[in-house]
């Protein structure tokens, strides 16, 4: 139950923490209208700045609203626009296809300004440190040939993207930043109105969520709801007047939620010593093994998913099992550009997820007992008209979980563990065919 006064809070909270919205600022709002995040983020704020905002044109499901985008993109040229990870991932494939179209020249100088961009820039705060000011006249030399004509193709007033619903790769952040249009990592959730913190022009770290908000206390407790130091992780908890009444009619989940005034978030994460909140994910989405060790698996699925032109989405699945396993839907169309043979494409996908294994171009993201050991390829996308997905975009994870129990059971079996298992071929047989 969230109240005007929640609201209210949490919008001025925002905007301060912005430093003001100019008042010239456009946005074209792409969140749903239906969540919290466009709610105090899309319009409330916008409002109190008497800043201007336009919807996209509507479609019948989020992929029809994400086709309709680009044209929206040209008729407003806002300043600014929320995001989600799966808008970001899918505006940077449309940014490399177009690149790609211009031929071998022009996508071998946006690779080159895009590893002089990356070392300069850093993670943000830091940019141009480290002796790397020679770098300087370089970059600004890549931004008038190739970066401004990206800038100027996707919208020529963009400023930056505030990123919300859900850890955005943070290779996907050092790309738009490499661009000229920012996207600044933010947290939050439903029961806190729902914005927790954000990184923004002023103060950013890449990695990070941002600092917390003004007028909002915020910790990080362990099981007994104890602080622990800076720098430990444990849970999230906040306090202040963006914390939500209560849920509708469920006093018990209402006091198991909101102790001592409280918000228990449910998410794990840290503080730096910069001040930079860092959320490592859902406690109830963890990886376990089976030796009992915790892992948080949304910074490996955004990676493989921002990284790889053949996996749409990923989601990992281990509980309490000697291995990690996968369940993943993919691209027919860019699987088909390299084989119509279902063992290949199984292969090829096989491929992308060993490039964060030992002598992968991202070896080293992340721990390997983490990283899927098999996979099982599903049909049908995960979408929010079969409930998998939801108004945010976020996969629901424990839906997944259910409906393709029997596929993940399979993934412990020596035939079912193979890529090309008989039912990955049969599955990647059906997608090559149709497409």
């Amino acid at each position: 139950m969230l109240s005007h006064g929640n609201y209210v809070c949490n919008s001025e909270q925002a905007v301060e923490h912005l430093n003001g919205i100019p008042s010239h600022f456009r946005q074209l709002l792409i969140l749903p209208w239906d969540h919290s995040f466009g709610h105090t983020a899309g319009i409330y704020s916008f409002m109190k700045c008497g800043a201007s905002l336009a919807s996209v044109a509507m479609g019948k499901s989020p992929m029809e609203v994400l086709r309709n985008v680009p044209k929206s993109l040209k008729a407003i040229n806002p300043h600014l626009l929320m995001s989600v990870p799966a808008l970001a991932s899918n505006f940077r494939k449309n940014i490399e296809a177009g690149i790609e179209k211009k031929g071998k020249l022009t996508s071998m100088l946006f690779r080159k300004a895009l590893k002089t961009a990356y070392a300069y820039n850093k993670e943000g705060f830091n940019k141009g440190s480290g002796g790397r000011f020679w770098m300087k006249p370089l970059l600004a030399f890549y931004d008038k040939i190739i970066f401004s004509k990206v800038r100027e193709s996707f919208a020529s007033n963009m400023e930056f993207f505030i990123g919300g619903g859900a850890l955005l790769d943070i290779e996907l952040q050092r790309f738009f930043y490499a661009i000229g249009i920012p996207m600044y990592q933010g947290y939050g959730l439903s029961e806190a109105t729902p914005i927790i913190s954000a990184n923004c022009p002023h103060a950013h770290k890449l990695g990070s969520s941002g600092k917390p908000l003004p007028h909002m206390d915020i910790k990080i407790v362990d099981d007994k709801m104890q602080v622990v130091p800076t720098g430990k992780k444990g849970e999230i908890i906040i306090r202040g007047g963006n914390v939500m009444k209560g849920y509708w009619k469920n006093p018990e989940a209402t006091a198991e939620t909101i102790v001592d005034g409280w918000l228990r978030t449910g998410d794990m994460g840290y503080i730096d010593n910069d001040g930079y909140l860092y959320v490592l994910g859902r406690t109830k989405s963890l990886l376990i093994s089976d030796d009992g060790e915790k892992f948080s698996p949304e910074g490996i699925e955004e990676s493989i998913m921002a990284q790889s032109p053949f996996i749409n989405q990923i989601v990992l699945y281990n509980n309490q099992r000697p291995y990690t396993t996968a369940l993943i839907t993919v691209n027919p169309v860019e699987l088909k550009k390299r084989t119509s043979d279902p063992s290949e494409a199984a292969l090829l996908i096989e491929k992308e997820i060993a490039e964060y294994l030992k002598g992968g171009k991202n070896d080293g993201m992340f721990p390997y007992r983490w990283l899927p050991s098999a996979f099982a390829v599903i049909e049908e996308p995960f979408t929010e008209k079969n409930g998998m997905v939801n108004s945010t975009m976020k996969i629901v994870k424990h839906k997944v979980y259910s409906a393709y129990a029997s596929r993940i059971e399979e993934l412990y079996t020596p035939a079912g563990k193979k890529s090309t298992s008989p039912a990955n071929l049969e599955v990647l047989g059906r997608l090559l065919k149709e497409n």
